[in-house]
């Protein structure tokens, strides 16, 4: 039996991250070593991991039957004058200097009226995302970090969940590429008690500056490049598969023991599918808007879309209803492209030995990227209408990126033990 990618990392992951000497103290009350999502878990509920102290609450008991009937009326957030719930604001962060400041700003200029605090656990970087935590440590006392050891994002998530105030009703989660505008967190504390979900979030708007980034931004808001999703390409208010990022009632969040540490990427779908299976609600509200900053290179698009490709095969394969045609284009694309260039190749070489039905080998395997050159550089035509040329001649570069890089990680899956 081999172990997961997941697990050889963990194992070879550095034993923390480097910080400044004038940084403020760490929280790394260690609690025993990492166990799987399926292993030995806290008792509140969340996977045991070695990053940081254990908060303990006692998660309510799991509710029978299927998810509740949403209640948009009457409003059920707090009256004029009466308190509203605390509110945990968490991430985890690793090489986001660029970015990270910003992030912070966002939500520590929340307008929430009740008590709120940010957590964050901070990966091993190659940059100085650990001092720009800290310089935040030092410049308002609701923020506190903690140590991921790993620098994966669900164990990340895990252990800032788990360092969470007590008291927090309910955990909202941002991250170091986002900025939260003003009222993000009251209006997702107000739709999660109107509609009485158990998580709910809103729309993911990318933003680029160059015109590489700026491309990217659009190819990740269109159907022709994310596919139909409400939370990237937008949608009308009601129940959802999965909601970006996620403001979370505490207890659900517990009942469904955390994100699973084996998924490192599409860890928030896969949390979120089991939230449903337990009979929960996950909500989608196009009123909430965050901005995101997306990669700004075809290198790390690629890796990103490689990566997601990846973990989204070991979804389905998990838990096979999910497949679904969204998911298994990308990499029946990529299986048609291959196909073509062996028919091409084979054409190439019936030529060379004289063959008369040569001609007929080279346009059948040239139909197929024929094919997805003219839905790609017409997909980068509808989707980059009113932007700047030199964006738009960046599209199907990026379109293609996207697809292949996602459909080839599919593919290629992950080693996992059966």
């Amino acid at each position: 039996m081999t172990r997961t990618d997941a697990e050889e990392r963990r194992t070879n992951a550095p034993e923390a991250c480097s910080t400044p000497a004038t940084a403020p103290e760490v929280e790394n009350d260690l609690a025993p070593d990492h166990a799987p999502a399926d292993g030995p878990c806290t008792p509140n509920g969340l996977p045991s991991a070695p990053t940081a102290r254990v908060v303990t609450t006692t998660a309510p008991r799991p509710r029978a039957g299927g998810p509740r009937a949403p209640r948009t009326s009457p409003s059920r957030a707090p009256a004029e004058g009466s308190a509203w719930p605390a509110v945990s604001v968490f991430a985890t962060v690793r090489n986001e200097e660029q970015h990270l400041r910003r992030a912070f700003t966002s939500v520590l200029t929340q307008d929430y009226p009740g008590d709120l605090e940010v957590v964050v656990a901070v990966g091993p970087s190659r940059d100085d995302t650990y001092g720009i935590a800290a310089e935040a440590v030092r410049a308002d006392s609701r923020v506190r970090i903690v140590e991921n050891r790993t620098g994966l994002i669900p164990d990340g998530l895990n252990v800032a969940m788990r360092a969470c105030d007590p008291r927090s009703e309910i955990l909202v989660r941002f991250d170091g590429h986002t900025a939260l505008p003003a009222g993000y967190v009251r209006d997702a504390v107000r739709i999660l008690l109107d509609t009485r979900a158990d998580n709910v979030g809103g729309l993911m708007v990318p933003r680029g500056d160059g015109a590489t980034q700026r491309a990217v931004a659009i190819g990740m808001s269109h159907p022709v490049g994310i596919g139909p999703a409400p939370f990237h390409v937008g949608g009308v208010a009601g129940p959802s598969e999965t909601a970006y990022l996620g403001a979370f009632r505490r207890e659900a969040v517990e009942r469904a023991g955390g994100y699973d540490e084996l998924f490192e990427r599409a860890e928030d779908w896969e949390l979120n599918l089991r939230i449903r299976r337990g009979g929960g609600l996950v909500w989608f509200d196009p009123a909430l808007v965050v901005e995101y900053r997306p990669r700004a290179s075809y290198r790390a698009l690629a890796r990103q879309f490689w990566s997601t490709g990846r973990w989204r095969r070991e979804v389905v394969r998990r838990h096979r209803g999910t497949a679904s045609m969204r998911y298994l284009a990308p990499p029946l694309t990529v299986l048609a492209l291959l196909a073509g260039l062996v028919v091409a190749a084979a054409g190439v070489y019936a030529a060379a030995v004289g063959a008369a039905w040569a001609p007929w080998l080279l346009t059948l395997g040239a139909l197929p990227w024929l094919g997805y050159g003219l839905v790609v550089v017409g997909g980068a035509l509808v989707a980059g209408r009113g932007h700047p040329w030199r964006v738009v001649v960046r599209l199907p570069a990026v379109l293609a990126t996207m697809h292949l890089t996602w459909g080839a990680g599919f593919l290629r899956g992950i080693d996992t033990p059966r």
